[in-house]
């Protein structure tokens, strides 16, 4: 018997990863796929970028004051006390986006306890958990962001804190609509009629089959989350000066935006390129994870 081989004509098998589908839906939304480059180059640029640049974010040099950038080492130019402006902004980029992320995780696990809660057992006690989440959003979040700091002293802990505190409403009605709507299907039903408790059937059963609409919030919170960093950092409440951040770098350079806007244009570049690369991954992933969606 003939064994069978491969011809040189048969295709290579494809990596495990791509025969996923919904990998595949995501890598064909270019959009996505630019907002997921943008936001590795600009990870690696604040990891690395510090580390090979021979300034540090605080080394003052009032020689080269208001250098416009391309000048000698300065690559995005030197602030109103010669600072070098591309370590500055590498090392605000590593407090900026790790505060975005961790109060990403924040607020989606809060939101998400919440919201898998309510749904699931529903009655007086979902209503009353729904109605406290209502409140919160009755509050402009950037107004009570505000108002929170005004009375905490910022530092990059508490201003994560303060923005999971503000930023897990959505994520909670979200899961708490997905929730509901599955809490009476068949395997919901025979999982109650094996023994299984509220909490397994909760995070065990019901969790895993909201998880893709999760995925896309707490992308879009990044974004979110980041901006609203900037607002609170940029009026003064945030972060605080020397240490870096991208809001308190704009705060800093409004003054000297008709003699220096390198100040104000660099930093703002990266906050916007931040920002709409988290959308449009947020973007991709809800196409992807949506099983109507045909990107081919």
């Amino acid at each position: 018997m003939a064994s069978a081989t491969l011809s040189p004509a048969s295709p290579s098998p494809k990596p495990r990863w791509w025969r996923n589908r919904t990998v595949r839906r995501f890598c064909r939304h270019r959009l996505a796929m630019v907002g997921l480059a943008m936001i590795i180059l600009l990870t690696l640029a604040c990891i690395l970028g510090p580390r090979l640049l021979p300034y540090d974010e605080l080394f003052i040099d009032l020689r080269a004051r208001f250098a416009p950038p391309l000048t000698g080492y300065h690559i995005f130019g030197t602030d109103p006390l010669g600072r070098d402006l591309a370590a500055r902004l590498f090392m605000a980029g590593r407090i900026s986006l790790l505060v975005g992320f961790f109060a990403m995780l924040l607020s989606t696990a809060l939101g998400t306890v919440i919201g898998v809660t309510a749904g699931y057992y529903g009655g007086w006690a979902g209503s009353a958990l729904m109605r406290f989440v209502d409140a919160f959003l009755s509050f402009p979040s950037i107004f009570l962001l505000l108002t929170l700091a005004a009375f905490i002293k910022p530092s990059p802990l508490m201003i994560t804190v303060i923005i999971a505190v503000t930023s897990w409403m959505e994520v909670a009605r979200i899961v708490e609509a997905e929730v509901r709507s599955l809490r009476e299907r068949d395997f919901v039903l025979a999982a109650r009629m094996v023994g299984l408790s509220n909490s397994w059937i909760m995070f065990r059963e019901l969790l895993p089959n909201v998880i893709g609409p999760i995925i896309v919030a707490a992308t879009l919170t990044v974004a979110r989350a980041i901006l609203l960093e900037a607002y609170v950092s940029f009026l003064g409440y945030g972060i605080q000066p020397p240490l870096p951040s991208w809001g308190n770098m704009l705060n800093g350079a409004q003054q000297y935006l008709a003699n220096a806007p390198w100040l104000a244009i660099v930093p703002g570049v990266a906050i916007t390129l931040a920002v709409t690369s988290f959308n449009f991954i947020g973007d991709g992933l809800r196409d992807a994870l949506d099983a109507r969606s045909d990107l081919n």
